[in-house]
């Protein structure tokens, strides 16, 4: 009976999903998206190796996703998509134990084994086969942002992965291509280019590529309907956070993110960013998981003057591994002076920046107190914030 391995690619970086970890290592419904990915392969009765491609930068990700599952080695990926699979073919070809091989990509975690069975079964007839999906929308064709046409849909087919080979053909079709392979977008058409006859089964309709926070969303709903028959509906939850720091004698202030001239200084343990300390505290307080003072206490000497930037990205992340994400930020900074405004807006890109967020869903503005308390003798700064967060279904400890 012939061998198949399945070779998983996770050495994309992720740039158009954002955030520090990439897609392919974040949680989906408390698991990590890779580790679905691979779990679909390993159960299968068909596929007797799951080798995983990655970025060599990823390894600590990888390794607190798949440690315990007793896979080979992983192999190093190279600068592009088809490095990549290339990298990983050999190796499996080294190996000596296939003859047979499903190319998968990591974010697709919802993978059935019935389509993994087809992409198998469809083997036995011919050198290479896809998973895909026929096209049922509307297709236009636009130029200068206008419709110029409607492009007939017919024998039109979404291609999906896995995508399978017979393991020697695929690799004399890479040595066949050679750089033209650069242009190919998928691994079937690189076998195409070679000349090889690339068989189509239908794909499954829920193997979604998660690709944005969205995609994350909609996996995740789509486990809830196939787990537990409804689908959980998202929660929300809002934290508040409140921070004030002295003002001494200094030529610049920090709020923000944003240094401003100024003729007095904060003072505090790092950079006294009261705008971020706040913020910080906020999305703390939203996840239930403690406030910036457990996480970076100040009796601590390694943040003495560090830059608060490093808190709100510590808390940020802290988001991404509880399986949520950030809706939405509101900082007001309550002060007699410096003048907000025309900071405003750099401090809102400051602030998307090390949230991932846009702009939009960041919001900054001032206040002050009439001259009354500390802040209107001008005796210190105090900022409040509040952030949103959505999770996808029941949040931590539900």
């Amino acid at each position: 009976m012939p061998r198949c391995s399945a070779l998983i690619v996770a050495a994309g970086s992720g740039q158009r999903f954002g955030g520090e970890v990439p897609k392919q290592y974040r949680l989906l419904a408390g698991t990590p998206v890779l580790r679905r990915t691979v779990l679909a392969f390993l159960r299968h009765p068909a596929i007797g190796r799951v080798q995983v491609v990655i970025n060599p930068d990823h390894r600590p990700w990888y390794d607190m996703a798949v440690d315990d599952l007793a896979l080979p080695a992983p192999v190093a990926g190279g600068a592009t998509r088809q490095a990549s699979s290339l990298a990983g073919l050999e190796t499996i070809a080294a190996a000596g134990d296939s003859d047979r091989v499903l190319i998968h990509d990591a974010a697709r975690p919802l993978v059935d084994a019935e389509t993994i069975a087809r992409v198998v079964a469809a083997l036995d007839d011919g050198p290479a086969v896809l998973a895909a999906r026929p096209v049922t929308d509307t297709l236009k064709r636009v130029a200068e942002g206008r419709s110029v046409g409607t492009v007939d849909r017919s024998g039109l087919w979404r291609a999906e992965t896995p995508q399978g080979f017979h393991l020697a053909a695929i690799r004399d079709a890479y040595a066949a291509v050679g750089a033209a392979a650069l242009a190919a977008t998928d691994d079937a058409g690189i076998a195409e280019a070679a000349g090889l006859s690339v068989a189509v089964v239908e794909g499954a309709a829920d193997n979604p590529k998660i690709t944005t926070e969205a995609d994350l969303d909609g996996a995740a709903q789509l486990l809830a309907v196939a787990e537990g028959g409804i689908v959980a509906p998202a929660e929300t939850r809002t934290g508040h956070g409140y921070d004030v720091h002295r003002l001494v004698p200094g030529d610049a202030v920090i709020l923000c993110g944003v240094r401003i001239d100024h003729d007095a200084a904060l003072s505090g343990h790092s950079d006294a960013d009261v705008g971020l300390h706040a913020l910080t505290d906020a999305i703390l307080g939203a996840l239930a998981d403690g406030d910036i003072g457990s996480h970076f206490p100040p009796s601590d000497p390694q943040w003495r003057g560090a830059d608060s930037a490093r808190f709100l990205v510590h808390a940020a992340d802290r988001v991404r591994g509880a399986g949520a994400r950030i809706a939405h930020v509101d900082v007001t900074l309550i002060c007699e002076a410096p003048k907000i405004g025309p900071h405003r807006d750099a401090m809102r890109a400051r602030v998307a920046s090390l949230l991932d967020l846009d702009a939009s869903r960041v919001s900054v503005k001032a206040t002050t107190t009439e001259r009354l308390g500390f802040a209107g003798r001008r005796e210190g700064i105090a900022a409040q914030a509040t952030a949103t967060l959505a999770f996808p279904a029941a949040g931590p400890g539900q």
